[in-house]
């Protein structure tokens, strides 16, 4: 009976001993979890060696907007702020036409990509190409990636009028294949590749659409849109890159470029 006695009490042992090993386990896998967290909190706004080695260029520090100016104007829009890293589009009061900011160089051949989050019902636009034409909209020249809050886009409005226009689309002209948003609240990661012409969306790692501008096929498409009596529209092959204000509250971080 002592030996199976004995045995029973090793048993008892060696299970709180693996409770214990687990409870740690579990323990310093949240603390990997929440230090690995930590970490690309502190990388946002950020380049890696390799990033650099590759020709990626910051276009927003997370500590200010040189780089950036308004559509069509020297200075910034006073509804554009940096706060904790963040740039944030805010709503106004008033709707003036021109608060669009866009970059101060210009691209041709770019890969592009950046973090944004999207407020309730929130609308705006990744633009490319920009040319600035005085009295007139950056939409009128520019191609647009759209950023919208997709859920409550396609529960409030027509089909018509969801076609060709939820994120990562080319706005009024090409839809995706499917829904790729995460969500608003959230962030979400835009990327937009143009090489020789040829123009590429992605949307969270998924590509959305692809054209090649000036071709038949994209003035096929320019032609059954809004955009039709813009003969500005999509004629740039290097432009300045622009961020839309559309009175809602839109956040961006990990702004980033190169060229191609």
């Amino acid at each position: 009976m002592k030996f199976y006695g004995l045995i029973f009490s090793w048993i008892l042992l060696l299970c709180a001993c693996a409770e214990n090993t687990n409870t740690s386990m579990e323990e310093e896998n949240e603390a990997s979890t929440e230090s690995t967290e930590a970490v690309k909190e502190m990388q946002d706004n950020m380049l890696t060696e390799v990033e650099q080695e590759m020709g990626w260029q910051l276009l927003f520090d997370g500590t200010g907007m040189e780089g950036w100016k308004g559509y069509n104007m020297n200075e910034i829009p006073d509804n554009w702020k940096v706060e904790d890293g963040i740039l944030k589009v805010m709503p106004t009061k008033e709707k003036p036409k021109d608060r669009d900011i866009i970059t101060t160089d210009k691209y041709k051949d770019f890969e592009l990509e950046l973090d944004f989050m999207l407020t309730d019902a929130a609308n705006s636009g990744i633009l490319y190409f920009v040319k600035e034409v005085e009295d007139t909209p950056i939409w009128h020249s520019a191609p647009e990636y759209q950023l919208i809050d997709d859920e409550n886009y396609l529960a409030t409005a027509s089909e018509d009028e969801t076609r060709n226009h939820l994120s990562g689309e080319n706005y009024d002209l090409q839809s995706a294949p499917g829904r790729y948003l995460k969500g608003t609240g959230v962030w979400n990661t835009a990327r937009i590749v143009v090489k020789d012409k040829k123009v590429e969306h992605y949307l969270n790692g998924q590509k959305t659409i692809e054209y090649d501008l000036g071709s038949e096929a994209w003035k096929a498409l320019v032609a059954n849109s809004k955009f039709k009596d813009y003969e500005d529209y999509g004629s740039a092959e290097e432009g300045h890159i622009g961020l839309q204000y559309h009175d809602d509250e839109v956040y961006f971080k990990n702004i980033k470029i190169r060229r191609l």
